[in-house]
């Protein structure tokens, strides 16, 4: 059970007009509506404001979402189409042209999407986007090369990223989505820091049994929770997932699902309500 009710705050992005959408994958500013050049110094006056104002147990955060660029499991996907890949074409690991499972790279595409959001993050910082307080960033490769990417020649950041094993890809059955090893990440991407609870081999995926959406975005409650819990005071958050990932954030914090390209970003601002408990640790009941 969730320790934090959460909403989505809309008006300050292109994105909460359900009329604009979809957008560029990367939007000019991110979609912020406001163009002033001192647009992001502003924007975190709004949200650091709604903190001061806040009543007890209400918190403010801004997500920065990435999906990952194309990986070859996406030209699979639309080799075959995707009725065909769900079928057959994801359960295997490759066909003789392709190898897409387990857990596909970025395509060259795919790295040119990941430094088009780079280069907008380059673009925004001069004018005053400021590094965020946390990144996290799904254990799956194309994941981790994204985020890589994005940062790995851009500002200082106060923390490394982090790999998080329920910011990983709807699960089960498809091959692209079987992780790596913890020790191949450890290796892999040596700047980056590693949740203690990643086990060593993917304890999670099934061959036989594919995550619904519900379960997915139960997943991504959990990773909310976590960062609203550990990081009460830091308010600028970037997350590098996956388009169902994503959709699973969306839908637990009550906004509809957005259909995200590969390398898009989306913005979200979003207040969490912190449940109050009774002696024995659960929500009271309401009648």
């Amino acid at each position: 059970m969730s320790t934090f009710n959460y909403v989505c705050i809309p008006g300050h992005f292109s994105h909460d007009d359900v009329e604009r959408s979809p957008l560029p994958a990367v939007p000019e500013r991110f979609g912020l509506k406001d163009s002033a050049p001192d647009r992001w110094e502003t924007f975190f006056q709004s949200v650091r404001r709604l903190n001061a104002e806040r009543p007890d147990g209400v918190f403010h955060k801004f997500f920065l979402l990435s999906r990952h660029g194309q990986g070859y499991h996406n030209v699979a996907e639309a080799k075959y189409g995707t009725q065909a890949w769900d079928d057959y074409w994801s359960k295997l690991n490759g066909d003789d042209k392709i190898v897409w499972g387990p857990d596909p790279l970025l395509t060259p595409t795919g790295k040119d999407q990941a430094h088009a959001i780079q280069h907008a993050w380059s673009t925004e910082t001069s004018f005053g986007l400021p590094p965020p307080h946390r990144r996290y960033c799904s254990p799956l490769s194309r994941a981790l090369d994204t985020s890589d990417i994005i940062f790995g020649t851009e500002g200082i950041h106060p923390h490394p990223v982090l790999v998080v094993e329920n910011c990983r890809e709807e699960n089960g059955v498809h091959t692209c989505d079987k992780r790596k090893t913890r020790s191949y990440i450890e290796s892999y991407k040596p700047s980056f820091a590693i949740e203690d609870t990643l086990t060593e081999t993917d304890e999670l995926w099934s061959k036989d049994i594919r995550e619904t959406k519900k379960q997915v975005a139960e997943r991504a409650e959990k990773v909310l929770d976590r960062i609203f819990d550990e990081n009460q005071d830091e308010i600028f958050i970037s997350i590098t997932a996956h388009g169902g990932w994503i959709n699973g954030f969306l839908t637990a914090i009550g906004r509809n699902v957005y259909p995200l390209p590969t390398g898009g970003v989306l913005p979200v601002l979003v207040k969490g309500t912190k449940i109050p408990r009774n002696d024995c640790g659960s929500a009271p009941n309401v009648l």
